[in-house]
């Protein structure tokens, strides 16, 4: 696996610094299935840090000890590091009426892995309604916010931050719902990941959404859509509807300082089961990651651009 990521920058290739405060990543898996290929594709975009998901198909949760070690040490030979871990933990695959020890027993198995990885953030969801026996809102709404103040308290003892995705999940498109979440857990342990591109498939405007919650982004995943024929299509970041720079342009008006990490959707997609990036997925994963760091490097800094939003009161 050594020999796999070596990696020699062709003399013409540019770098375009991010903005002040700011670090590009990936989802590794977005790229390729295997990490020598996540590897490489960071390194011919020339950055320093990856979020992780999956390896060779297998959640990070999942990886057998050795298996999971030798990524801890790869990693480390390609100075790469990890700035978050994305989990199943409430996802689209975990209703609410589902197994909670699921959802406690991999956070436990995280908890050193994340460690051992060095990152704190941990990505989670906050549980679909049930598909076939939906519950009604306040029960969907009780249930959902119990899980979440046991979760955030087990991740409080092994120092995590679980980042709450505007996804799948009773309080992922809606402001109020994701306040009131933060509000009745009341944990240093739950924060917000926005995701600037999910409002397409899950029909809101993420810029709308943003406005109510940039307070409280710890973490940004930066996709792009358009709806066409009912569908999402993703897109190059600036190249579909989701007002992608006009995100990135309030997030650093309101002092947001952090990691934006590509999840291109282009080829994988895991709630639709399209897990394999395909022969070309490197190369379309630095085209993208290519594609980021031109649109933010037009964006004007937060001291030229329009006057930044008040930040709520809670959050000062």
């Amino acid at each position: 696996m050594r020999g796999d990521t070596e990696f020699r920058p062709a003399a013409d290739e540019p770098r375009l610094a991010p903005p002040p405060g700011i670090r590009y990543a990936g989802i590794g898996d977005e790229a390729a299935p295997d990490l020598a290929g996540q590897i490489r594709a960071h390194q011919l975009l020339g950055w320093s840090a990856i979020e992780l998901r999956d390896i060779d198909g297998t959640a990070v949760a999942d990886l057998d000890d050795a298996a999971f070690d030798r990524v801890v040490e790869t990693l480390g030979e390609a100075r790469l590091d990890v700035v978050c871990v994305d989990s199943r933990i409430a996802n689209w695959a975990r209703p609410v009426t589902g197994d909670f020890e699921l959802d406690r027993g991999e956070l436990e198995r995280l908890a050193p892995r994340c460690a051992a990885l060095g990152t704190r953030h941990l990505r989670v969801m906050s549980y679909p309604n049930d598909p076939d026996t939906p519950l009604d809102e306040p029960e969907w709404a009780h249930r959902t916010i119990e899980r979440m103040r046991r979760l955030a308290r087990q991740a409080e003892d092994a120092g995590l931050v679980l980042l709450h995705e505007n996804c799948a999940g009773w309080a992922g498109a809606d402001a109020a719902r994701a306040l009131r979440l933060l509000a009745e857990v009341d944990s240093p342990a739950l924060r917000l990941l926005f995701d600037t591109g999910n409002g397409v498939a899950y029909g809101y405007e993420a810029y709308d959404l943003l406005i109510d919650l940039v307070a409280w982004v710890d973490h940004v995943q930066i996709k792009d859509a358009r709806a066409e024929g009912g569908e999402a299509v993703y897109t190059l970041p600036g190249e579909g509807s989701c007002r992608v720079a006009d995100c990135l342009r309030l997030l650093l008006d309101q002092g947001y300082t952090g990691t934006w990490t590509i999840e291109p959707h282009r080829a994988v997609r895991p709630h639709e089961g399209r897990t394999d990036a395909g022969r070309d997925g490197v190369d379309e994963f630095v085209r993208y990651g290519r594609a980021l760091e031109a649109l933010a490097a037009r964006l004007p800094s937060p001291a030229t651009s329009a006057a930044a939003l008040p930040a709520p009161e809670a959050a000062r």
